[in-house]
């Protein structure tokens, strides 16, 4: 099992989802197959993946999840806080051998539950041109295309989206 995982674990499907330690071994894992497919599809020079760093996932301030399925690391993703009632989400990932198992959309619902937690009502996220079944999950999922914004801004290769989110009692 991954180092540093607190208890919190969503089960589906044989999927369990658990919050991780940004620097474990299989969140690094997760991460770099994340950015060897980034570069595949974005061989363009200055195309650039963008970085998480641990303070932006750590407890009251975001937090990094990853799927496991017999204990292998299939999945990962991120929400990390860039205002009072607003967060982002980012490193958003599932292994090639996953896809089409609801991966993605579990993640995305246990990503929400973590920004309602943080006190967050409104989740922004970006993502490439090139990926559509990320496209499709964000849409289906409620998020709306909004202009770039931040460090996406003038990126032709990024699209961005915001969905507000409500916390229930």
């Amino acid at each position: 099992m991954p180092e540093k995982m607190v208890n919190k674990e969503a089960h589906d499907n044989g999927v369990i989802i658990r919050r991780c330690d940004l620097l474990s071994p299989f969140a690094q894992e997760l991460i770099a197959a994340l950015n060897a497919e980034l570069a595949r599809r974005y061989p363009e020079e200055g195309a650039n993946y963008f970085r998480l760093d641990p303070h932006e996932v750590a407890e009251g301030n975001g937090a990094f999840l990853i799927a496991l399925r017999d204990d292998e690391p299939i999945g990962c993703g991120a929400v990390r806080r860039i205002g009072e009632r607003s967060g982002e989400l980012k490193r958003m990932y599932v292994a090639p051998a996953a896809r089409g198992l609801g991966v993605g959309r579990a993640l995305l619902q246990a990503l929400e539950v973590e920004a309602q937690a943080l006190g967050l009502n409104r989740l922004l996220l970006e993502t490439g041109i090139r990926q559509q079944e990320a496209l499709g999950l964000y849409r289906q999922a409620g998020f709306t295309e909004i202009p770039t914004y931040g460090e996406y801004v003038g990126s032709p290769l990024s699209i961005c989206f915001a969905k507000t989110i409500t916390n229930h009692p």
